[in-house]
């Protein structure tokens, strides 16, 4: 395949029609084929590559990696390595005279892409980083630098035979090619290994992202001396231009785009005409740095870092970066691998080239972070693992080395090796860390004796006038902004009373989806701002949730804590079941996976995945959980706090758990509790006033007698049924309340007969199911409950429970 020359027009001579080339064609009915002509011949190849690297993505999964290998390695194989050897395939998919148009859209996704890096910098963030962390990514950075320098010597291109005005730039390019970490592929690493919450995961962050500006200026330098230069004075003229270029930004662009962005208030649409002004203002931009001779690239890059940061940059990224990312970016790393001939690498002295290469970038990265991180107090297997997360390689890698090839200053067989490089180093990055560094091994496990998740039931029967003050912790997760009234009035409700003894903390945990987008980036950096492990992608949902639960906090002496979980959602159930392990929590609750329509009185299904993380977290909790199934509660925010609980008792562990919850809430001087005990007719004489603790009562009866004792405010109401009728019967009559508290996996004869209805949410149990079905017509909210027990499966360790088990 042909050379390709400045990045556009292949190093060939091609007939005269080809620059001509007709757009559309007439249809294979009137004897034209689609694929000799540019649009129909694009939208192939646009087609082909999300293919390819979607696929070989999926290949990848089990293994961890992130999607910019397999765009790479799907690169290389529709490129001249593989496919392109192919000649049929070659001329008609991926012909010579179809690359201009195919390059243009891939540089133009790159502009844009590099455009929405730069809203994820934040440089009051970078001003703001640590002394460890700045030094890690200067000492992670300077010594793969000179060794990059001496190991471009053993490159032609740096050999005296060589082209004199190319050996500097060359070697400036070997450089930073060899010292560059890939900020946003480190981050989905980060995230994939559950590190994020880690001090590791935070240094490594903030180092990667210093890395990542002093690269960006380091290639703009080698850029500007890499031209076709008729005089020794054009470097300086470019490089001056490029600076009064930056200059000229900083004092015009920041004001410009905050006049626009007060002239679009939060919370409402952006106007058309607002997004196409800074979406120009990009294009224009990358026009001024290509024609001062940079590359269009970093006029869209400082757009980018200077536009300020808010709702009106967040409506910029939500409407275009679903079309880069998706279809547009995907181009560049075919463009790169339509450039990457591995067959140009022959002979012992081309692969010893390869090896001296992956050796040097490897040896200099991680000796020079961990030999840093070592001054720095930083146990040796964390700096081990910190320098093999910071000698990961992505986008940037193959940037530096396209625009070093199209400036003729990397020759094929060095881009071809130096693309090898990037695809080998990343790709060891994740076995490494697991190997070095398990994921489950940063969770903080616990003995036995160590830790017990303590059930109030527990408490309520040894209360003693000399127990010691106790902490009740509550993990609370919210899927969106919707979840945050009714959970609030749940905690409001659970804080008890100013005479209650238990302190309470909760710890608000706000869920959010793990991307590829660059939106990523924007959490993570959040998070090494704000210094919490992590934070919202949506600044007005982040803010709702802190000032809502804060203000909780401050009018009824409720310790709160906000973090939001950034994971893939098939293991952010990780994320909350270990996150409820090192915070010691006591309850976790989570929200229905469906949004109840007041108007339309049904039930909304908006993202059908939470359903399965509610199942995997109750599988895994290594503590009790709560699914909240929430039917208007927080609609009322009247100034006096008043709730009305039912709970539903029909036996077993979970409705303990249930019945012990609402006791708790029961000491809220507003809310008012009424516990039903429903039992067969083979407990039918069973009563609560007289029950005494002996032998031959149950477990559950003891209990009971026991709570009717203390809880002299609570309502105890017994029903004796015979047949499944009367028991849908009495819970309609009592769902004449604001929350109904029912266990998930309730004991007894009815309710195993209630099991043979049908169920569409496992999750909520069999009476759950009943309550929520239009079975009985009510509007409701329950809270189902689960026990921990012992038996139970943890993915964060082994935690034994002093519970009373069912037997």
């Amino acid at each position: 395949m042909g050379t390709l020359v400045n990045g556009t027009i292949p190093a060939m001579k091609c007939p005269k029609n080809v620059a001509m080339m007709k757009a559309t064609s007439n249809g294979v009915f009137d004897g034209e084929s689609p694929l000799d002509f540019a649009f129909p011949l694009v939208i192939l190849q646009i087609c082909l590559v999300v293919a390819v690297t979607r696929s070989l993505a999926f290949l990848l999964r089990p293994m961890r990696q992130p999607r910019v290998v397999a765009e790479i390695i799907g690169g290389i194989l529709l490129g001249p390595s593989a496919l392109g050897r192919i000649t049929s395939y070659k001329n008609s998919i991926f012909p010579a005279r179809s690359l201009t148009v195919l390059d243009t859209l891939a540089n133009l996704g790159l502009l844009l892409f590099l455009f929405l890096v730069g809203l994820e910098i934040d440089l009051t963030s970078l001003r703001r980083t640590g002394k460890k962390a700045i030094s890690i990514a200067a000492a992670g950075m300077l010594l793969p630098f000179g060794m990059g320098i001496v190991t471009s010597f053993a490159f032609p291109e740096a050999s005296s035979s060589g082209d004199n005005s190319k050996v500097v730039p060359f070697i400036i390019f070997m450089g930073v090619a060899l010292s560059i970490t890939a900020f946003g592929v480190l981050a989905r690493i980060l995230a994939e290994l559950k590190l994020l919450t880690t001090d590791l995961g935070r240094i490594s962050m903030s180092a990667a992202a210093i890395n990542d500006v002093a690269a960006w200026v380091l290639l703009a330098l080698a850029v500007s001396l890499s031209g076709d230069k008729n005089s020794p004075l054009v470097p300086l003229w470019v490089l001056l231009s490029g600076i009064a270029f930056v200059i000229a930004c900083f004092l015009i662009v920041p004001r410009v785009f905050k006049f626009i962005a007060r002239r679009c208030p939060e919370g409402e649409p952006i106007g058309e005409m607002y997004v196409c002004v800074a979406l120009c203002s990009v294009l224009i931009a990358g026009f001024a740095t290509d024609a001062i001779g940079i590359h269009a690239i970093f006029g869209a890059f400082v757009m980018g870092v200077l536009f300020p940061k808010g709702h009106f940059a967040d409506a910029i990224v939500e409407k275009i970066e679903d079309l880069v990312m998706g279809l547009l970016l995907p181009l560049y790393f075919v463009m790169s691998g339509l450039k990457t001939d591995i067959t140009t690498i022959q002979g012992v002295k081309s692969w010893g080239r390869l090896a001296l290469v992956i050796v040097t970038a490897c040896f200099g990265k991680i000796v020079g972070t961990v030999s840093v991180a070592l001054l720095c107090k930083v146990g040796l297997r964390e700096s081990v693992v910190l320098g093999v997360l910071m000698n990961t390689k992505g986008l940037v890698e193959l940037i530096v080395l396209n625009i070093g090839k199209d400036r003729k200053v990397l020759s094929d067989q060095t881009f071809a090796i130096m693309v090898l490089m990037a695809i080998f180093t990343t790709f060891i990055t994740t076995p490494i860390v697991l190997g070095l560094y398990k994921p489950s091994e940063t969770t903080q496990t616990h003995s036995s004796g160590s830790y017990k998740n303590r059930k109030h039931r527990r408490k309520i029967e040894n209360d003693e006038e000399g127990e010691k003050m106790q902490q009740l912790k509550v993990l609370v997760c919210l899927q969106s902004s919707k979840d945050i009234d009714p959970m609030m009035k749940i905690i409001e409700a659970t804080r008890g009373s100013n005479e209650t003894k238990e302190r309470f903390c909760v710890y608000v945990m706000h869920l959010t989806q793990l991307s590829e987008r660059p939106s990523s980036i924007r959490m993570v950096q959040k998070a090494r701002r704000n210094g919490v492990p992590f934070w919202n992608k949506k600044r007005d949902n982040s803010s709702a949730v802190t000032v809502a639960f804060e203000a909780s906090s401050k009018l009824s002496s409720v310790s709160v804590r906000s973090v939001t979980a950034i994971s893939p959602l098939s293991t952010i159930h990780e994320d909350i079941c270990s996150s409820a392990d090192n915070k010691r929590a006591t309850f976790v609750i989570l929200p229905f996976h469906k949004q109840w329509k007041s108007l339309e009185k049904e039930f909304e299904t908006v993202r059908s995945e939470y359903q399965g993380i509610n199942k995997r977290v109750l599988e895994n909790s290594p503590c009790s959980v709560g699914i909240l199934v929430d039917r208007g509660l927080g609609d009322n925010n009247s100034s006096n706090f008043s709730l009305s609980v039912n709970v539903l008792f029909f036996g077993g562990c979970d409705d303990l758990e249930a019945l012990v919850y609402g006791l708790r809430m029961a000491e809220h001087p507003g809310v008012n509790l009424t516990v039903v005990v429903i039992s067969g007719l083979e407990r039918s004489r069973f009563d609560i006033l007289e029950a005494q603790e002996t032998s031959i009562y149950s477990v559950d009866e003891q209990f009971l007698a026991a709570i009717k004792k203390r809880a002299n405010a609570t309502r105890f109401e017994e029903r004796t049924v015979e047949s499944t009728e009367e028991v849908v019967e009495i819970i309609r009559k009592f769902c004449e309340c604001d929350l109904l508290l029912v266990g998930r996996s309730s004991k007894g004869t009815m309710v195993s007969r209630l099991t043979v209805m049908k169920i569409e949410c496992p999750e909520l149990g069999s009476v759950g199911n009943l309550i929520v079905s239009n079975e009985i017509s009510t509007s409701v909210s329950v809270l189902v409950v689960q026990q921990y027990t012992a038996k139970s499966p943890s993915v964060v360790g082994s935690v034994t429970v002093p519970v009373v088990e069912t037997p």
